[in-house]
């Protein structure tokens, strides 16, 4: 897998998620500023609620300006030979089957599929994240999820 590649796959999709972000922000800002949704008496909420969801949908905005922030600095990290922010890691399991993950500042679960090969953006915060980080070529990885701890080897880091 081309750790390049996936960069530019995940450039593309931080960018999708602003636009759509972007354009639930305006509509629910028209919708907040519209002339029908005046309050017409002290139980009308319609403007308010749709006030909130405009804000909302600001904030979500801003977290994704934030996210590809954040993402621009994980994509310039050197390549190391421990698993860190910005290591591309593929994961073999018992039957050797592999999977790819990005370890990224933000937008944990965000997919990317390059070649029919999907790669997921693991965050430090979630159970498998938190056991990579640090972890070599060859290394052990035991996580939980649920009730259940699997058990998945290092294949390799870019």
């Amino acid at each position: 897998m081309n750790k390049a590649h996936v960069i530019e796959h995940l450039r593309f999709a931080l960018e999708a998620q602003l636009t759509t972000a972007q354009a639930a922000a305006k509509t629910a800002h028209d919708t907040a500023t519209h002339e029908e949704n005046v309050a017409e008496n002290k139980y009308d909420t319609l403007g308010l609620e749709a006030a909130y969801l405009a804000q909302g949908q600001a904030q979500r905005v801003n977290e994704c300006h934030m996210s590809i922030k954040a993402f621009e600095k994980a994509f310039k990290e050197p390549s190391s030979t421990k698993v860190t922010i910005g290591s591309l890691v593929c994961l073999s399991d018992d039957d050797d089957v592999l999977n790819w993950y990005f370890i990224g500042p933000y937008s944990g679960g965000l997919k990317v599929t390059i070649k029919s090969i999907s790669v997921y953006v693991l965050t430090p915060l979630s159970p498998l994240g938190k056991a990579l980080l640090n972890k070599k070529v060859g290394d052990d990885v035991s996580f939980s999820a649920g009730e259940k701890t699997r058990l998945l080897c290092v294949a390799s880091i870019a």
